[in-house]
């Protein structure tokens, strides 16, 4: 039975065969068991069905990735992926000594494994509410609750429709309709 991965490994380019088999050994060395799988046209490798990690060829490079990297002790992984060097955690890995020492890989792995579980924190982004808005709703209870439990879209709509206008008589006219709508409950 063919093994995708094995298959990935054996059409990436020469350069690139040894530096993918070399990961893969590392990721493979651990004592459980980890699924290999081509996800998005490049190796996965999965553990309790979350990916660990993943590598990918290109016509002059490799890149591996931690897809928890935000979460890992190491900042320098995600200082790496976000220079755009390369897709990945490590840079654009051209021969095996690119690569950073087996034992710093395993270490990595094996912070990727007790990551399991264990969710990025997405954090909610805020919304400005232009100061006459917010003085109307500080004052009114019942429409600050009603905007807080709107969707952000739906806020952002009452905001839009406050802050393009001009002038300042103009913007309070429209905040004080936008509590009445507020209030309401329309949009």
């Amino acid at each position: 039975m063919s093994n995708p991965v094995q298959d990935y490994i054996n059409n990436a380019p020469s350069f690139a065969q040894p530096i993918l088999s070399h990961f893969q050994g590392l990721v493979n060395s651990f004592d459980i068991q980890i699924e290999e799988e081509i996800k998005w046209g490049f190796p996965h490798f999965i553990y309790k069905k979350e990916v660990i990690c993943s590598m990918a060829a290109f016509s002059k490079h490799c890149s591996f990735s931690f897809p928890k990297a935000a979460l890992m002790k190491e900042k320098s992984l995600l200082e790496k992926a976000k220079t755009e060097e390369a897709m990945g955690h490590f840079g654009k890995i051209k021969t095996i000594k690119d690569l950073p020492s087996d034992s710093k890989i395993k270490s990595y792995l094996k912070e990727s494994f007790s990551l399991i579980g264990k969710k990025l924190e997405k954090k909610k982004p805020t919304t400005n509410i232009p100061a006459i808005l917010n003085t109307l709703l500080k004052n009114n209870k019942k429409a600050f609750e009603n905007f807080s439990l709107m969707p952000r879209s739906h806020q952002k709509v009452f905001i839009n429709y406050i802050t393009e206008a001009k002038k300042e008589e103009t913007q309070m006219r429209r905040a004080e309709k936008v509590i009445e709508m507020i209030l309401n409950k329309s949009i």
